[in-house]
């Protein structure tokens, strides 16, 4: 297949998360799972960028300056955050439901985000680039995961980042993230994962080196019962977090 003739949209994936758009921004609806995720990702995300571009993550607007992409965006649950913090955001997600929410929302909110309802690959044909492409709980949703990452790495400029958080294909991981998530749990939609579609370290690192990109951090998550929040750990069997960096 050319690569004019790829494409990283799953259809039924896009269709799922745009009928569930209207709950984007409810802490207690089906995507409450990102709002309890999003303290430690914001914390992960501002650090490393901080440490990369020579900030200090505690200033008021640590981020300023930087152009970042939050590809998959869905309802702007990380776009807004990032932008608060000085950064100059697009927002890019498939689902036009998706981005009227997100966009509505950051009306409401006086954010200013560039919304936009287009693939990775469209804005990578366009020559956008970014200091900073954040690729957060996507990779298990599209349809080709080696051309999805070379796509947004074409993106990242010399010196930028790029951040993939997902859920590794674990045994451990099919019973935590999928079957006790959505079925005892109850904190997801069933169907929400696929376990053929979860995606394992080794599997990003690859196109990210083809694409010019070196690994320069990995970091498991993982839910405290006791604390009622995530953390960073050592474990990456579950969730975890990528972070690579284009040479400057």
């Amino acid at each position: 297949m050319t690569e004019a003739a790829r494409s990283t949209i799953d259809q039924s994936e896009v269709d799922r998360f745009s009928a569930m758009a209207a709950e984007w921004w409810d802490p207690t609806g089906k995507f409450r799972p990102l709002h309890k995720f999003n303290p430690v990702r914001l914390a992960y995300i501002r650090d490393r960028i901080s440490e990369n571009f020579g900030r200090d993550p505690k200033s008021h607007l640590p981020l300023a300056g930087l152009r970042v992409l939050d590809i998959g965006c869905g309802g702007g649950l990380l776009s807004e955050p990032v932008a608060r913090m000085g950064a100059t955001v697009v927002g890019a997600d498939p689902s036009e439901k998706n981005i009227g929410i997100a966009s509505t929302h950051a009306a409401e909110t006086g954010t200013v985000v560039d919304y936009r309802a287009v693939t990775a690959e469209q804005l990578a044909e366009a020559g956008e680039t970014f200091d900073v492409v954040l690729n957060m709980e996507v990779v298990e949703h599209v349809a080709d995961v080696d051309f999805f990452i070379s796509t947004c790495a074409k993106m990242v400029r010399p010196g930028g980042l790029m951040f993939v958080a997902t859920i590794n294909r674990t045994f451990k991981a099919g019973a935590l993230a999928i079957f006790a998530a959505e079925n005892i749990l109850r904190w997801l939609p069933k169907g929400t994962h696929q376990y053929e579609k979860l995606v394992r370290p080794e599997e990003l690192e690859r196109p990210l080196s083809a694409s010019g990109l070196e690994i320069v951090h990995r970091t498991g998550v993982f839910y405290n019962v006791l604390q009622d929040r995530w953390n960073l750990s050592a474990d990456m069997d579950v969730n975890y977090m990528m972070l690579a960096k284009r040479a400057g």
